[in-house]
């Protein structure tokens, strides 16, 4: 999924618990299912973030030489204005657009 055109606010509101809980029947259960994907979405960004941020890495072990790339901190500031994974999992679930199960249901 590509979370850079996510609807999903960039900082914290309230949220109506009753809004929450209307997929599972238990907000236990609703709070579960998004803590699940926000690690989810947290391992993917952490792992592109990685990936970009390679191609600045220097092997040398001289501490005098320092870089400062443009690019490489454009790059951070952006993952850094993103919503955190957290406020995109909610927002998902809001949007009925996580897939779940529970096996002690079946």
């Amino acid at each position: 999924m590509d979370y850079k055109k996510t609807a999903a606010s960039t900082t914290s509101i309230t949220r109506d618990l009753d809004k929450i809980d209307v997929e599972t029947g238990n907000i236990y259960e609703s709070v579960i299912i998004i803590s699940k994907r926000s690690n989810q979405i947290s391992i993917e960004l952490k792992e592109e973030l990685n990936l970009k941020l390679e191609e600045f890495a220097s092997f040398t072990d001289n501490l005098e030489e320092v870089f400062e790339n443009r690019e490489q901190i454009e790059i951070s500031r952006f993952y850094e204005r993103m919503p955190k994974p957290t406020l995109i999992a909610i927002e998902e679930f809001m949007n009925n657009e996580i897939y779940y199960r529970n096996p002690s249901k079946e």
